[in-house]
């Protein structure tokens, strides 16, 4: 795996740190940050990230917004999660989809082509973030196929991109 090569950083203004705290307190349920922080954006091959502090807490694809798993570490996120059961974790963090019988939990809200994270049933503690390929209703029927298109995963290039 190659490194992530982030470029082009820029700072956001007041007004687009605001627009994009309320994105991700839509999805998320709690605050990530504040109007006065500050916020850059920086351009890599498979998407934008968020930097806070001088660290990626986020990333923007496709025009939406959602956190990292540094991200998810850090702030107690309430939405948008997916429990897998424990046999599903090997194949969760080297970044394999994840599929309908392996998940034991779902946020009920969560809509077709809303990005997700997704946690182990132990510890509660993040894995992966993707994109929900069913509802989070469907997702709790455990039926077979693909639930979760998976673009984040611990140890991937992003994961050790903030490892230096």
């Amino acid at each position: 795996m190659s490194e992530l090569r982030v470029r082009k950083r820029r700072r956001l203004r007041e007004k687009e740190v605001k627009a994009l705290a309320e994105e991700l307190l839509a999805s998320t349920g709690i605050p990530i940050f504040k109007v006065g922080d500050t916020v850059d954006v920086a351009e890599s091959p498979e998407y934008e990230v968020i930097v806070v502090e001088n660290q990626i807490i986020g990333f923007i694809q496709e025009k939406k917004a959602f956190l990292t798993i540094r991200g998810l570490l850090k702030y107690p996120v309430t939405k948008s999660y997916v429990t897998v059961d424990m046999g599903a974790i090997k194949f969760v963090i080297n970044g394999a989809d994840v599929m309908g019988p392996g998940i034991v939990d779902a946020d009920v809200g969560i809509q077709t082509g809303d990005y997700v994270w997704v946690r182990d049933e132990k510890n509660n503690k993040p894995l992966a973030v993707g994109r929900a390929l069913i509802t989070g209703a469907e997702m709790g029927e455990k039926k077979p196929g693909k639930a979760i298109k998976s673009i984040l995963f611990v140890g991937d290039k992003l994961w050790k991109f903030d490892e230096r």
